[in-house]
């Protein structure tokens, strides 16, 4: 971390601090949640959780090394100094604020209803060819992961890329307070979080909530193949740069799918054309590609450089992630789910030569127009040979579909063992609360 002292947090959080006077003028090495991760120094944060309250661990934090806490309620006999606070949750996004103003370099906010994971992961290897970039990892992109992610930055950071998440109204304006982009990334307003969102309108409303909190002369990137993103006309004064099929300074042309020998594409960036192969089975990758582009040349990046960060592409976790068995090939992609990005799973999954099988289960918080949305998901899915469709709302998706209903993820993997053939190509998609990891465990092992 920066340099960043007891007195500055407890001043930024409005903390009463408690504890030796010498102390305070200590810098911490670290802010961490979990009692696992503390360091020599570290400031603890004691969150009460459903299932723990870290109250409970502050003294086990304190004979690991910590040296403060931040907690709602005064330790019984503390050996080391603490913050007392009314919501611990409260403080760490007002000293996470504080800590991202010590820092003057671009930083890069991404949201998205689909895409956003796979977007911050390919703006990162764009910008990592010029820049040392701190970015986010896993899943911290909620109201508490961000201020986790932003005490992740230090001296060495030259450039950041954050990841947005929300799922109803108001987080947004939270989490870009901390934030403050100097770059903010839209990548698709789809159906997601409608059981708080309401509609596609609402999702626009939410997401966009960001742009209040874009730093003066900062930019705004929008995907411009989206019916509401191509709307907005200006933010703060300045016009959005856009990208995609519409755009006349970042879009591509002769787009060619190779399924594991990844998606070729040449990027019109202006008056430069780059021709690259992206490392990625997604058409859509392309998308992804052309706003790491755009973010490229808004920090600096020439087209050489570009070209060699989109093909330095990873792909993270359970997004799309293509698995070889010898037998099959799986196309894991079960870290969550709505109609958009199951439909986009389904355009990939048609790229494979093979016996295609869409094993999709159940898509959460979709609101009153669920089972509406399962069924069409369903309809789109018919052009797969075999579609099993798993869950109490993947009900409606099967008979879309005129595909196979199982009730849960068990009876999911008894089935597949008889359905499934040599040379076939499976994807696996549904929310992430479904656990289908499971079943891709158990595709795994197929013989």
């Amino acid at each position: 971390m920066k340099h960043f002292t007891l007195e500055e947090i407890a001043l930024a959080c409005g903390g009463e601090y408690v504890g030796s006077e010498e102390l305070k003028s200590t810098a911490v090495s670290s802010i961490e949640r979990d009692s696992r991760n503390i360091k020599e120094n570290s400031l603890f944060l004691a969150i009460k959780g459903e299932r723990v309250d870290g109250h409970d661990f502050i003294e086990k934090c304190f004979e690991a090394g910590a040296i403060c806490a931040l907690c709602e309620k005064p330790p019984e006999n503390p050996s080391k100094p603490y913050i007392l606070v009314d919501s611990t949750l409260t403080a760490v996004k007002r000293i996470a604020k504080a800590y991202r103003e010590l820092f003057d370099i671009p930083i890069v906010g991404i949201s998205g209803s689909v895409g956003k994971t796979s977007t911050k992961e390919m703006i990162a290897s764009v910008l990592s060819v010029k820049y040392k970039v701190h970015k986010t990892a896993g899943n911290l992109n909620n109201e508490l992961g961000v201020p986790l992610t932003l005490f992740g930055m230090d001296d060495s950071t030259e450039a950041a890329v954050i990841e947005m998440g929300i799922s109803d109204f108001g987080e947004m304006s939270r989490i870009s307070e901390m934030v403050q982009p100097t770059v903010e990334v839209i990548t698709i307003i789809g159906e997601c979080h409608l059981e708080n969102l309401g509609d596609r309108d609402g999702v626009f409303r939410a997401k966009t909530e960001m742009f209040k909190n874009l730093r003066d002369g900062g930019s705004v990137v929008l995907n411009c193949d989206d019916d509401k993103l191509k709307q907005v006309i200006e933010v703060k004064g300045k016009a959005p740069v856009f990208y995609g099929e519409e755009s006349n300074s970042y879009r591509a042309e002769n787009i060619e799918n190779n399924g594991v020998l990844g998606v070729k594409a040449d990027l019109l960036l202006g008056e430069n054309r780059v021709s690259v192969t992206i490392p990625a089975i997604g058409t859509y990758m392309v998308s992804n590609a052309l706003a790491g582009a755009a973010v490229g040349e808004l920090l600096g990046l020439t087209p050489d450089e570009i070209k060699q960060g989109i093909e330095n592409y990873k792909t993270v976790g359970s997004r799309a992630n293509l698995i070889d068995t010898g037998f099959i090939k799986i196309i894991d992609d079960c870290y969550n789910a709505n109609p958009t990005s199951v439909k986009a799973s389904i355009d990939t999954l048609m790229n494979f030569e093979g016996r295609k099988v869409a094993v999709l289960g159940d898509m959460k918080e979709l609101g009153e127009n669920e089972l509406k949305l399962h069924f069409d998901v369903g309809e789109y899915a018919k052009k797969c040979d075999v579609v099993v469709a798993v869950g109490p709302l993947a009900e409606e998706l099967a008979k879309g579909a005129d595909g196979i209903h199982l009730d849960n993820k068990e009876a999911a993997m008894t089935a597949l063992n008889t359905i499934i053939q040599q040379g076939d190509v499976v994807l696996v998609k549904a929310s992430h609360s479904m656990q289908f990891e499971k079943i891709v465990e158990f595709l795994k092992e197929l013989k």
